[in-house]
C-alpha cells in the first residue's frame, strides 16, 4: 500500500470516527459548537456544550478501544490545553460554569466510548 493511500485511508477513518462521536454526543443531549477547529497551537476535534458544561473532545480511532485510549500522549495533551485556551479567548460566548477535556475512542467496529475528564491542567 502506498503512503498516500494509507494517509487517505487514515484521514477518512478519522472523519468517520468524528462523525460517530458527534452523533453520540447529540444523542446524549450535547450541542456541537465546532468540529476540526484549527488554532495556532493545533486542532481541536470537537467542542460540545450542555447548559452548564463545555467539553473539548479529542477523538481517537484505532483497531481496539484500548489502543485508541492509549493513543493520547503528553505532548498532545499539552497541545490541546493550549489550543483550548486560544479557542476560548476567541469565543468567550462558549464559556460555561464547567469545562473538561474528554477523550472519545472508536474501535474498528464503530463502537464509541467516552473517557470523561480524561486529563486536566497540571499545576
Amino acid at each position: 500500500m502506498s503512503p498516500n493511500h494509507r494517509k487517505r485511508r487514515c484521514h477518512a477513518r478519522g472523519l468517520s470516527a468524528e462523525a460517530a462521536v458527534c452523533a453520540v454526543l447529540v444523542r446524549d443531549g450535547w450541542t456541537i459548537l465546532g468540529r476540526r477547529l484549527r488554532t495556532e497551537a493545533g486542532e481541536i476535534d470537537v467542542v460540545a456544550v450542555t447548559a452548564d458544561l463545555l467539553a473539548v473532545v479529542e477523538v481517537k480511532a484505532r483497531r481496539t478501544l484500548a489502543e485508541a485510549a492509549l493513543a493520547l500522549g503528553a505532548r498532545q495533551r499539552a497541545r490541546l490545553l493550549a489550543a483550548a485556551e486560544i479557542l476560548l479567548a476567541q469565543h468567550p460566548e462558549w464559556s460555561r460554569p464547567g469545562m473538561r477535556f474528554d477523550l472519545m475512542v472508536v474501535d474498528a467496529s464503530g463502537t464509541v466510548r467516552r473517557i470523561a475528564d480524561a486529563f486536566r491542567l497540571e499545576n
